[in-house]
């Protein structure tokens, strides 16, 4: 493949990922036309294709497959590069492309961008919010530098961080607020209301239950823990959220909270990087400063007035 320029391997990355030339396009903040030329003087320049077109999208021929390997190995090392260069000095600066999962990030996030703009004055942080699973996908392929969320992760290529525990809490109706509080066998008879699909949080929550996550479910899936609690609010069940989201999620709900008697549910936060990361120094004094954050939001939260309430 002649005269292969950067710019059509990072268009060529973006279609083989997204699947469409429409999203490629926009991920790349090019026009389709300009994306779609690009692709096709690289089809050209290969003398045989590297996708097969149709009317929903394309799909990787076999060479396109081999194509897609490499050009993602090109692109990691370009990355390294960039690491590298933003390591030079003595404090995190330039881009720092963080994702959060979404059961943290409206909570934990304002207060650690203010953190680190205020000790890191020349970096620029880039958030991205999604789900554990795209997070490390992203991670793995050079997309963001690191992510804060919800351990163990258990991927080998990458370096784990714990920075905080966090006890999960009951949400149940305000006028539940002076009824025992039911222990997991309750629980499970009650009906309790979850995140969807995909949502590491939802997973915990039916672990700390021992519900199979695929028994039949008669019962609301939520998007965020917003929309739980409100639900909550009007009668339709009980949840549980981290302790993070209290202040926020329960200050426009008639809901009432409350602990669950040791041992109690509770999730490890942490900051996870690839191995290879010529960043790891400067990660870990992000980290450090997340950590602080997550310690800080505990002691606020308000939680402590809870009967019972004991710090990890």
């Amino acid at each position: 493949m002649r005269n292969l320029t950067l710019k059509q391997i990072r268009y060529f990355d973006a279609l083989a990922r997204l699947g469409t030339f429409s999203a490629a396009a926009e991920a790349c903040s090019v026009t389709q036309p300009a994306l779609s030329m690009q692709i096709k003087e690289m089809e050209e320049g290969a003398g045989t294709a590297l996708l097969e077109r149709a009317p929903r999208g394309v799909r990787l021929t076999a060479f396109g497959e081999m194509v897609h390997l490499r050009a993602k190995a090109m692109l990691a090392i370009l990355e390294d590069l960039d690491d590298l260069a933003r390591t030079l000095g003595g404090e995190p600066a330039g881009k720092l492309r963080l994702g959060v999962i979404p059961t943290i990030a409206p909570y934990l996030l304002p207060n650690v961008i203010t953190r680190l703009t205020q000790d890191f004055p020349g970096l620029s942080p880039i958030l991205r919010e999604s789900m554990t699973s795209r997070l490390i996908e992203e991670l793995n392929d050079g997309r963001i530098d690191a992510a804060i969320l919800a351990l163990p992760v258990s991927e080998p290529a990458l370096t784990e961080v714990s920075l905080f525990n966090e006890h999960f809490v009951l949400i149940r109706p305000a006028e539940d607020a002076e009824k025992p509080v039911p222990n997991r066998d309750k629980l499970r008879e009650m009906r309790l209301l979850l995140l969807e699909e995909g949502h590491c949080f939802r997973n915990q929550a039916l672990s700390f239950c021992d519900m199979p996550s695929t028994q039949p479910r008669e019962m609301l899936d939520g998007s965020s823990l917003s929309t739980l609690v409100q639900m909550v609010g009007v009668g339709v069940g009980v949840t549980l959220i981290p302790e993070m989201a209290v202040p926020i999620e329960t200050r426009s709900a008639a809901v009432s909270v409350a602990r669950f008697r040791d041992p109690q549910p509770q999730r490890s936060i942490g900051m996870v990087w690839r191995r290879s990361s010529a960043m790891e120094a400067h990660l870990m004094q992000i980290a450090e400063v997340v950590r602080e954050c997550g310690l800080t939001l505990r002691r606020t939260s308000g939680l402590t007035t809870l009967p019972g309430w004991r710090h990890n």
